[in-house]
């Protein structure tokens, strides 16, 4: 690992969707930035064998630690989710909703969740 220390503005890049943007991986662990604007969302998931730490630092908006469930989350704030749960968010803000996702053990999977209401009609 050449590089320690990152300036998390270089890596908070928009997109017409949510955008995350690996800036580091070891052995270990996996760091991301995510860049979701206002009305995106970053979809309900789970990984089987890996934590997902959520570091807010810029924005606001809501977090789903199950389907059908939200709450608030903010700059300032940490959403920490254990293997195997669900998480999620939709910047329901003005501004960008910039977090750090830090992710260990790697590799992690991903498994979209789904909920039975996206079908309906």
């Amino acid at each position: 690992m050449d590089e320690r220390s990152y300036n998390i503005s270089e890596f908070a890049i928009e997109g017409e969707e949510a955008v995350k943007t690996v800036f580091y991986t070891t052995d270990s662990t996996s760091g991301s930035v995510w860049c979701v604007k206002p009305g995106q969302e970053v979809a309900c998931h789970t990984h089987n064998n890996s934590d997902d730490i959520w570091i807010c630092i810029q924005g606001e908006g809501v977090f789903y630690p199950e389907l059908g469930d939200e709450i608030p989350i903010k700059k300032g704030q940490v959403a920490v989710t254990p293997k195997g749960l669900c998480h999620g968010a939709t910047n329901t803000g003005n501004e960008d909703f910039i977090f750090v996702s830090i992710v260990a053990p790697v590799p992690a999977d991903y498994n979209p969740l789904y909920s039975f209401l996206f079908f309906i009609n």
